[in-house]
């Protein structure tokens, strides 16, 4: 192999190593977004709706501020064993291609590189670990007088979340 293939190799295989770590770190970004909804139904209709809605997703009440008509649910989101399993999957083959690559610049130490494929399942224990976390989902319904939706809310949550409370109540986006 040409002695100016092997270097320049290394760099782009380094570089996509570091991609790699920085998209295996971002699988545990915290993701909450807040949204302003509309609501055909009123605030007395609606709210028991939200109850039950949250309720069957495996969140509890957490806090309820009567003055801002304000409730916080909270709950354990479970992480995922695909997404461990696939993170697992994808370090190894990144260190797998790092290690061939550094084993041919330096046959001498080719045991020895051959073993970072070991390190693999840690980025599967570090989504694990990072990934199962108490969720909070932060509500206030407002009333509104005379508009065409009688009923605004107002959602602090983690974005899936909130793009499945959408189409589970049939909610739109406020304008």
């Amino acid at each position: 192999m040409d002695t100016a293939t092997l270097p320049s190799t290394l760099l782009l295989t380094f570089l996509l190593s570091v991609g790699l770590f920085f998209f295996i770190r971002a699988s545990t970004k915290d993701r909450t977004e807040t949204e302003k909804l509309v609501c055909e139904q009123d605030e007395a209709t609606l709210m028991p709706q939200l109850k039950e809605y949250f309720q069957t997703r495996s969140y509890r009440v957490a806090a309820v501020d009567p003055k801002q008509n304000q409730v916080t649910f909270e709950g354990f989101v479970q992480p995922s064993w695909f997404l461990a399993v696939f993170l697992t999957l994808l370090a190894a083959a990144g260190l797998l291609c790092l290690s061939l690559v550094l084993s041919l610049l330096f046959p001498k130490l080719s045991t020895i590189f051959l073993g970072l494929v070991l390190l693999s399942p840690l980025s599967g224990v570090f989504y694990w670990k990072k990934a199962g976390k108490l969720e909070k989902v932060s509500l206030k319904v407002e009333a509104t007088q005379g508009e065409q939706h009688p009923s605004k809310i107002t959602v602090t949550a983690h974005r899936d979340e909130l793009s499945e409370l959408r189409r589970a109540l049939g909610l739109k986006i406020s304008e």
